[in-house]
């Protein structure tokens, strides 16, 4: 049974964003090194019990975990996967990652203390599949802790991500800057316990489609 899941699995990752995995680093190299720090730090650095980190990208949390060994990491593009292993073997982080998509975790029901996810949620396939496993596999007492960024909460600035997200979609591994993430944590059976909104600067473009971003923690009802 359990070959046949892995079997499943593996058929249903993704193909993989060679390019984008290359340079996602360097796009990621000033905000790591500044906001992102305390974001991480609060994110990541408070999660307990077993852990499961979904869309572990290229392992940039993994540093802040307070206790590695408890930590379970899953990531479906073949390429980020890699940098995210070089990264655990080169600072001798002793963390489990495996290549999952999070529509298709494999792991028991009811699994982990904490779920994490760090601007995941814009890119899975499908984020209501995603939800429901995490869900699934946290147990009753669990939590979910998130830092996304998020649809406006205003008319013009949703259209505006709207329009740009099939370019960046494209240009973005996949990533969707128009999701609504609270709601479809809420409509997915979490009770959101924290939310805290952040608003980037400057609000020029790029930054201007994914602006809007929040931390959260969410527990399943």
């Amino acid at each position: 049974m359990m070959v046949g899941l892995k079997l499943e699995i593996e058929q249903g990752v993704m193909e993989g964003h060679k390019c984008f995995a290359a340079i996602y680093d360097f796009l990621m190299a000033r905000a790591e090194k500044t906001f992102m720090r305390a974001i991480r730090s609060e994110v990541v650095g408070k999660a307990r019990g077993r852990t499961l980190e979904i869309g572990c990208g290229t392992g940039a949390s993994f540093p802040y975990y307070p206790d590695p060994s408890a930590v379970t990491a899953t990531e479906p593009d073949p390429f980020m996967l890699q940098r995210a292993r070089r990264r655990a073997r080169l600072m001798g982080i002793p963390l489990t990652i495996i290549r999952a998509r999070a529509e298709l975790l494999p792991f028991p029901d009811s699994s982990f203390d904490t779920v994490i996810s760090v601007f995941v949620f814009c890119s899975v396939q499908d984020v209501r599949r995603s939800l429901a496993e995490v869900r699934r596999v946290l147990r009753s007492h669990g939590e979910l802790r998130f830092y996304e960024h998020v649809r406006y909460d205003h008319r013009w600035g949703a259209l505006a991500q709207d329009a740009v997200t099939p370019l960046w979609q494209w240009l973005g591994g996949g990533c969707h800057p128009n999701r609504d993430t609270p709601r479809l944590l809420e409509e997915a059976g979490f009770r959101i316990v924290r939310l805290e909104v952040f608003k980037l600067d400057p609000p020029v473009p790029p930054l201007l489609f994914i602006r809007p971003q929040v931390l959260g923690v969410a527990r399943p009802v």
